[in-house]
């Protein structure tokens, strides 16, 4: 198989739809040979109902329903986890990263063999001033104790080649940051500016973002060992 596309589900009823007809139109223009892998977060809303429809009238669309709500990184660990393509791209299905931006990367990807992960930053955080300022906080942090360079701004959208998927799935991390994973991984990595759409309500609530700064941390990093040992 040439191309997988992986998203998640979780609260996206509103937009699911959009997002299937926009990514099915731009997978379709590269290549016929192509699967769809939605992976249900334990969404609370009708999304897999949706997402059934999809499944039932396209062969090459695949539904991964998880038992209960595992969180945003370990779902789509588990798509690209599934994925059977030769390349993998990864997005999320909110439609605040469109995605046309596979044409982009593709285009990219085959223009050069020297990529393994073509990948999106925004040249500004969206947010309020808290998310704004709260993330470089994070991320300067991040650098500091953990020494892995994650970009400032870095999306969640990006296409992979086989070789590196295969590394990230040999990689067993029972609590996940994917930012600090997909960079961790290694290989030839390059950014693109991608222009996010505007900011919806987000699901990541201060707590879930407090409690992913601390697995992005002791993951990555033996200070806070340290400092408890001292």
């Amino acid at each position: 198989m040439k191309l997988s596309i992986v998203t998640t589900l979780y609260c996206s009823s509103e937009n699911i739809k959009q997002f299937y007809e926009r990514i099915l139109i731009t997978v379709q223009s590269i290549t016929q040979d192509y699967e769809i892998i939605f992976v249900n977060d334990g969404s609370p809303d009708d999304s897999l109902i949706k997402v059934l429809s999809f499944y039932n009238s396209n062969p090459k669309v695949k539904i991964i329903d998880l038992s209960r709500n595992f969180g945003h990184h370990r779902a789509a660990l588990t798509g690209i986890t599934f994925a059977q393509g030769d390349y993998v791209f990864l997005i999320d299905s909110d439609l605040e990263e469109p995605p046309e931006t596979l044409a982009t990367f593709w285009e990219q990807m085959q223009s050069s063999d020297q990529y393994d992960v073509i990948y999106g930053v925004q040249e500004k955080r969206k947010g309020s001033f808290i998310e704004n300022y709260g993330g470089i906080i994070f991320y300067q942090l991040f650098k500091l104790l953990s020494k892995i360079n994650v970009e400032q701004n870095v999306l969640t959208v990006r296409l992979m080649t086989k070789k590196y998927i295969s590394a990230l799935c040999e990689v067993n991390e029972t609590e996940l940051f994917m930012a600090g994973l997909f960079e961790y991984i290694g290989f030839e990595q390059k950014p693109m500016l991608v222009k996010k759409g505007d900011k919806r309500k987000t699901t990541y609530t201060f707590i879930k973002r407090l409690k992913l700064f601390i697995v992005g941390i002791t993951s990555f990093s033996s200070f806070p060992l340290l400092i408890s040992f001292y």
